[in-house]
């Protein structure tokens, strides 16, 4: 099912990271990148490298969720190999259970002995059955295991404030009221953390075709009512409830949304606002994830570079009812959406992974940590064999796919203090498509390391880059960098390294601290 790209020999990749004269004749002068490090930005939350897991395709059963007695080697039915590649990129959050799923997702199929569950139709994804043995609990062990935080998205569409309330009365009561003695007796007495509530999903579209001011409406009622009762979850933990925002670049939902939040009294309010916007090259999809040239290459990353116009917009509508900033930007679905691969169901949204997706993916947080004012939480869609995945799975086999590589490169954003940084970026054109030839960030981790991310778009030319920091003599570099063979080289289970970081190491000299980025490639170095 999955194409299997020709992996470069490991000795030729690295005499290209080493020489960039391999794929460039002639050197360009080095690009100086200046950073500013005195002066410190807003803090890269970490939630902003959260994940999205939706009842859809394998992305639950198969990916996460194999059951007890699988031979397939789990912890209370989920995978063990999934766990720890999840764990190894601190994984923040993780939405669930949708997505345009969670507004027909009734929770009370989902929990006690499994052989009582009702079994349902998934008619938003390819008419699968539902079985529901993977539901609340399960959900809540998953993120428990994954050492994440959990970000429930409740049913607005086709539920009620009552349903959506009595939920979380579940997942949080008390063990001595009906609410905690159920979930008590499903296995677990003490209340859980809901980091973050979503009030519902495209609320415009899948999730009930509503008019933004319908929508407040609703809104404000699931804000007022459904309640979180976990007593330690208070002041600057306390849960954060996101309404739905805009689809792409249309006002209404903002305008609305962010006016009602103005208005809003001792009795309700929000704490973030969402916005939904993928990588497509046109609706419906129709661009291969494993078959593209250069054209489609630049087309996809030229859309991509779009996320920071759209956040712009939005941002500056909040701005007007909410110029503290109190309310974040929640981009809580983002990333690559294209063609199902032939012979897979359409409705599973099964795609490959390549070297152009990594790209994508650093250049999406790159623009969030520039956003980091407003945008403090994101979830890539989506988590397992869905979409741009992190992880692709069939049956005992796992593999880790090129932005997985890009999340776990960027670890050191974490939290970080962004540092303002500044560059002739040059350009890389391809037929009419002009594009930035490369796109950098700066940022100080929680340490005090300072850390530089590059991307070289241009997938001919190496780009050599001098580094200066302001007021400081960069004397060396430790980290690593990724690149492939070909823009759409991909990993597969019978060739999972073939796009892989490698370490990089550099130290000044005569012209200061020059780094080497090979063609479409993404460096993440440490400055010393």
């Amino acid at each position: 099912m999955l194409k299997i790209a020709r992996p470069m020999a490991a000795s030729v990749l690295a005499m290209m990271i080493a020489s960039p004269a391999l794929a460039q004749a002639k050197a360009d002068a080095p690009i100086a990148v200046r950073i500013e490090a005195g002066a410190p930005g807003a803090k890269i939350d970490r939630n902003i490298f959260g994940q999205f897991a939706e009842h859809l395709g394998s992305g639950i059963y198969g990916g996460v969720w194999v059951g007890k007695d699988s031979p397939i080697p789990n912890v209370r039915g989920i995978r063990t190999d999934v766990v720890k590649a999840l764990r190894d990129i601190k994984v923040p959050n993780v939405r669930w259970p949708g997505g345009c799923f969670a507004d027909e997702y009734h929770w009370r199929h989902g929990i006690g002995p499994v052989e009582g569950r009702r079994k349902t139709i998934n008619s938003n994804w390819g008419g699968a059955v539902e079985p529901n043995t993977f539901g609340t609990d399960e959900f809540m062990d998953f993120v428990g295991q994954i050492g994440s935080d959990a970000y429930i998205s409740v049913n607005v569409g086709s539920g009620t404030v009552q349903e959506a309330a009595e939920w979380v009365e579940y997942m949080t009561a008390d063990p001595e009221t009906t609410a905690g003695k159920e979930r008590a007796a499903n296995g677990h007495r003490e209340p859980y953390k809901i980091k973050y509530l979503g009030l519902g999903n495209e609320s415009w579209s899948c999730g009930g075709a509503m008019r933004p001011e319908y929508y407040a409406d609703e809104m404000k009622r699931y804000a007022r009512f459904v309640r979180n009762y976990n007593p330690k979850q208070t002041g600057a933990d306390a849960m954060q409830r996101i309404a739905v925002g805009p689809d792409q670049g249309k006002p209404a939902y903002t305008e609305t949304v962010m006016a009602a939040q103005k208005g809003h009294d001792w009795a309700w309010n929000i704490e973030g606002l969402s916005l939904h916007s993928y990588t497509t090259g046109g609706w419906p999809p129709s661009y291969s994830s494993t078959k593209f040239d250069e054209t489609a290459y630049a087309k996809l990353l030229k859309e991509t570079l779009g996320m920071d116009g759209l956040i712009t917009q939005h941002a500056a509508i909040m701005d007007k009812y909410d110029p503290d900033k109190k309310v974040p930007l929640a981009v809580d679905e983002w990333g690559v959406w294209l063609a199902p691969l032939e012979g897979t169901n359409p409705g599973f949204l099964v795609q490959q992974n390549s070297m152009r997706d990594a790209l994508v993916a650093a250049l999406n947080l790159n623009i969030f940590a520039r956003h980091a004012d407003r945008v403090r939480i994101t979830n890539i869609a989506q988590m397992i064999n869905v979409l741009q995945a992190m992880i692709l799975t069939d049956k005992d086999k796992m593999v880790l796919t090129p932005t997985y590589h890009v999340y776990k490169m960027y670890l050191p954003f974490q939290d970080a203090t962004f540092a303002p940084v500044s560059f002739d970026a040059g350009t890389y054109t391809q037929g009419d498509i002009t594009l930035p030839r490369i796109d950098a960030i700066a940022a100080r981790d929680t340490q005090g390391k300072l850390w530089l991310a590059v991307s070289n778009l241009d997938p001919v030319k190496s780009a050599s880059i001098r580094a200066d920091i302001a007021g400081v003599k960069a004397a060396s570099a430790t980290g690593q960098v990724m690149t492939a063979p070909r823009v759409d080289s991909i990993n597969t289970f019978d060739a999972p390294n073939a796009v892989a970081p490698k370490p990089y190491t550099a130290k000044a000299g005569a012209g200061g601290l020059v780094l080497q980025a090979p063609p479409k490639s993404i460096m993440v170095i440490r400055l010393d």
